[in-house]
């Protein structure tokens, strides 16, 4: 409570004095209850096991400073669970508030600028490098970024980031600590990156490159760190094509390479196209997308089976997170067909249909069938305010055999399934201008 209240009078005072002299100052909330009915999400529930109910919140709370040549990002939020705490406990035990974003930006000349502190790295489509917006808390990272734009529409970013588990004077060891999976790829020690991205009229594209430093770890229990990193290399394009106004197509090749473990070698691939049709105000779209496999677990001294690194990766392989959501690592791969649509139901709703076709991409154990199973998506999205909108989805997942061998569950429910109701609730507070007129809701 103690550091809230600290929390709290540093934000205030940070209000106090800019205000008096800030080209612009901003203040919004981001707040959205979430309640899911999970009878299926994740991993296919057992036969007879009742499904779990809940509502989760984010309440964040966002401050921006901008002028000519400085800006600054500093949010604080907190994600709980209604009723993790209970009502008259003098303390918050959940630990549910945290720091979401604080960095500044400092303007350079010439399109020039650098960026420093905790942020949101979002490229692309989110492939590989996204916002994680959909997990309540997000996903930032600590990390310091160069970045060029001209007017020729050529941008480039390099990003670096050291992590450590808090000060040391003698050693840089860094511990995981990420309980029974201690080199989680998210739990990296370093990291350097390098995006160049460039539109012309009809064609986009990016480069990108991320190299991840892995603190080793001691061999008879594989959680110690001791001396020395492995290093992983992810690797590709991105690509946008729009011949005229109805068609567009967009592609993703990357590569992994680098070390998976210190006696591991890592060489995989993930590829994807997807053709878009946008007659009007509906969207259709068909693609497909494989992430390479590996069915021997690296006994043979190498894994194959790409894993999307840092990206957001609810939004491609099926909303009920079978596949790369924190898990379905190191795995025997997939194969996505899928088709979309997106239909426009009022002035200010719509809705989207998925239908994906999953298939493993490498053989599993015992069978010659790669298929896996068939998920259905639907979301309703209708805004009721100009800073409010309600969302609705229900997803079902109908599994294939495999999909219980590959998920070690052998007597699953005959219904997978999975709905949700979201609030989305983004109000601007104040925005002050000494050029222009109070704005509030």
């Amino acid at each position: 409570m103690k550091n809230k209240l600290n929390l709290t009078a540093i934000l205030i005072f940070f209000i106090i004095v800019f205000k008096s002299k800030a080209q612009e100052l901003s203040i919004d909330a981001d707040i959205r209850p979430r309640l899911e009915y999970s009878h299926g999400f994740g991993n296919l529930i057992p036969s007879d096991t009742d499904a779990g109910i809940f509502v989760q919140q984010r309440s964040r709370l966002k401050f921006i400073y901008k002028t000519d040549k400085f800006s600054s990002h500093i949010s604080v939020q907190d994600v709980s669970v209604w009723g993790d705490t209970p009502q008259i406990s003098a303390i918050d035990g959940n630990n549910s508030f945290s720091l979401a974003q604080a960095w500044i930006n400092l303007t350079l000349g010439k399109g020039w600028s650098t960026k420093l502190g905790r942020q949101v790295l979002s490229y692309d489509d989110q492939r590989i490098l996204g916002g994680l917006d959909w997990a309540m808390q997000g996903r930032f990272h600590d990390a310091a970024l160069i970045q060029y734009k001209n007017q020729n529409n050529l941008q480039f970013d390099v990003g670096f980031a050291f992590n450590q588990n808090g000060i040391s004077r003698q050693t840089t060891l860094f511990d995981p600590n990420n309980d029974s999976n201690a080199r989680a790829v998210f739990d990296y020690k370093g990291m350097i990156y390098t995006w160049i991205h460039k539109d012309w009229q009809k064609i986009s594209g990016s480069l990108l490159f991320v190299n991840n430093s892995y603190q080793n770890l001691d061999p008879t229990d594989g959680e110690t760190p001791i001396d020395g990193t492995i290093h992983r290399q992810t690797f590709g394009t991105h690509i946008k094509v729009k011949p005229n106004n109805d068609f567009s197509l967009q592609i993703n090749i990357y590569g992994q390479t680098g070390d998976f473990t210190e006696n591991i070698n890592l060489s995989a691939y993930n590829a994807l196209l997807e053709i878009i049709y946008k007659p009007r105000n509906t969207i259709f779209a068909i693609g497909g997308e494989i992430l390479s496999g590996d069915n021997n677990g690296g006994s043979d001294g190498k894994i194959e089976s790409f894993f999307p690194i840092f990206g957001t990766n609810h939004k491609f392989n099926g909303y009920m997170d079978y596949f790369y959501v924190g898990n379905h690592a190191n795995n025997v791969g997939l194969q996505d067909i899928y088709a979309k649509a997106i239909i426009k139901t009022g002035k200010q709703s719509n809705l989207l249909a998925k239908a994906h076709y999953f298939n493993a991409a490498e053989n599993i154990t015992g069978t010659s069938d790669k298929y896996l199973g068939t998920e259905l998506d639907l979301v309703f999205t209708q805004q009721i305010l100009p800073y409010a909108t309600l969302k609705l989805g229900y997803s079902h997942m109908f599994e294939g055999d495999n999909m219980q061998i590959l998920k070690g569950v052998t007597n699953p429910s005959g219904i997978q399934n999975w709905g949700w109701a979201m609030l989305v609730v983004q109000p601007n507070f104040l925005k002050w201008n000494p050029t222009k007129t109070v704005n509030t809701p």
